[in-house]
């Protein structure tokens, strides 16, 4: 059974601008990214414990083939995703932004 999947304004922004850099390196590359996003979240909303805990209740999901991973929060009948970063990135930043 599928949960329901809120958006963060935040995860908004960081989708917008991973797609437009896809999108400047090669046109199409930011439409593969949004496939990737989605086939992320799909698997998340019938599964939401599949990805582990990594800080505090926030768990991590990874896109096939782009080296970035989704950050949410499962809350019993629901999803909040607060962010997607890219892996080479800071983990302190994601961990400030989570901690609110």
């Amino acid at each position: 059974m599928a949960v329901r999947i809120r958006f963060a304004p935040e995860f908004e922004q960081d989708i917008a601008e991973a797609y437009a850099w896809y999108e400047d390196q090669r046109e199409g590359l930011g439409e593969a990214f949004l496939v990737s996003v989605d086939d992320c979240l799909d698997r998340i909303a019938q599964n939401p414990k599949i990805y582990q805990t990594v800080f505090h209740s926030f768990r991590r999901g990874l896109l096939n083939k782009f080296p970035y991973a989704v950050f949410y929060e499962f809350e019993g009948i629901a999803v909040t995703v607060h962010g997607i970063f890219h892996h080479s990135r800071d983990p302190e930043k994601w961990r400030r932004r989570l901690q609110g």
